[in-house]
């Protein structure tokens, strides 16, 4: 299976790339490499993240980091949406 992220979840990632080298560049590399690799483990177990708040997706948390992965599971594919910080106001 494969993962394909979407362009507004490769911004989520940059973003909060950016905001981590300004505010806390310690955090950054280990960060984004433990979102990265967390998403990439959805290949193993696809479903194993929760139910979604829209239909059709689900959400796989970072703990205990404060982030949220939203995806959708198709037959050949896990597209990662977004990626949301747990405070963030979202739909």
């Amino acid at each position: 299976m494969r993962i394909r992220w979407t362009h507004a979840a490769a911004a989520d990632l940059q973003n909060i790339s950016d905001h981590l080298k300004d505010h806390h560049p310690q955090y950054r590399q280990p960060t984004i490499r433990k979102l990265y690799e967390a998403t990439g483990s959805l290949k193993a177990m696809p479903h194993r993240g929760r139910p979604g708040r829209e239909e059709g997706t689900r959400e796989l948390v970072f703990s205990p980091l404060p982030y949220v992965a939203v995806y959708r599971v198709t037959e050949q594919s896990i597209e990662v949406l977004r990626i949301y910080h747990g405070a963030q106001d979202r739909p």
